[in-house]
């Protein structure tokens, strides 16, 4: 990120910006030092154009990179403040102080500030990466969900966002699974959670249990009954099949799958 975010432009287009040839000439030799990873060299460049009068947000931006990149998020902040004092639309110091922000914990105070990030530059990729991570931090999974599928649509062919948007949905569901087993542990949802979990590791016996827990916690859930049927004609069982079939279509009638699996049943009687 710090790479992709860093300011570096020419000394044509700096001047453009405000700054006179030396103060040019010396900003963008802290840049290439910065990128050198030599801090304390960027930060003196940094320091000198703003005491000699280069007070732009880009520099501040850059300043607060290299206090970043020591480790020293409390002292960032103040410089990418700065910069966003001295220009509201200027994304990058926004995504490196949501940045710093979740370095220190300051959950909240990050979203506010990657949120606005985003807003401003819909495409930037490191504020949608940085806002998937913070709202992940506060609990907010959906809302991770919705960046990742955001740089899905940006970059479709890239495999690391359907990776990650794969990953926040398997996190979101699992949290709405622990949600429901605490808020309703009883309920019919929790046992089919559980039937299925037990199909899936081959223990039809306690599957079948589960799945008619479910369907005496609430006799008109759709699809519990159709599990059944499929597992008892695994285990050689049409008679029970059958039946349960025939409940499922009592509760949704147009089901095709229901309808297309009574067929299959009708067909192999004797």
């Amino acid at each position: 990120m710090r790479v992709s975010l860093l300011l570096i432009v020419t000394g044509v287009a700096l001047a453009a910006q405000g700054l006179p040839p030396n103060l040019t000439e010396l900003f963008n030799k802290g840049v290439q030092a910065e990128k050198a990873g030599r801090l304390d060299e960027a930060e003196k460049s940094f320091l000198a154009v703003i005491g000699q009068g280069g007070k732009k947000a880009f520099v501040y931006n850059n300043l607060g990179i290299v206090y970043r990149d020591r480790g020293d998020d409390q002292r960032a902040l103040a410089q990418f403040r700065e910069a966003v004092r001295l220009d509201a639309r200027y994304a990058a110091p926004r995504v490196l102080m949501g940045s710093s922000l979740l370095a220190l914990g300051r959950v909240k105070e990050a979203v506010v500030e990657l949120e606005a990030a985003v807003t401003i530059d819909p495409r930037e990729t490191v504020a949608r990466l940085e806002l998937a991570r913070a709202y992940a931090r506060a609990g907010n999974l959906s809302g991770a969900v919705e960046q990742f599928r955001q740089l899905r649509r940006q970059a479709p062919r890239d495999p690391e966002y359907a990776y990650q948007l794969g990953r926040s949905y398997m996190q979101l569901s699992a949290w709405c699974i622990s949600e429901i087993t605490r808020v309703a542990p009883d309920s019919a949802r929790v046992y089919q959670m559980l039937a299925e979990n037990r199909v899936a590791q081959g223990r039809t016996g306690e599957a079948v249990r589960a799945y008619l827990k479910a369907a005496a916690a609430d006799p008109r859930l759709p699809g519990i009954h159709l599990a059944l049927a499929q597992i008892y004609v695994q285990e050689g069982k049409p008679d029970e099949a059958r039946s349960e079939i025939e409940r499922e279509l009592a509760i949704v009638p147009e089901n095709a799958m229901a309808l297309a699996f009574k067929r299959k049943l009708d067909s192999a009687r004797p």
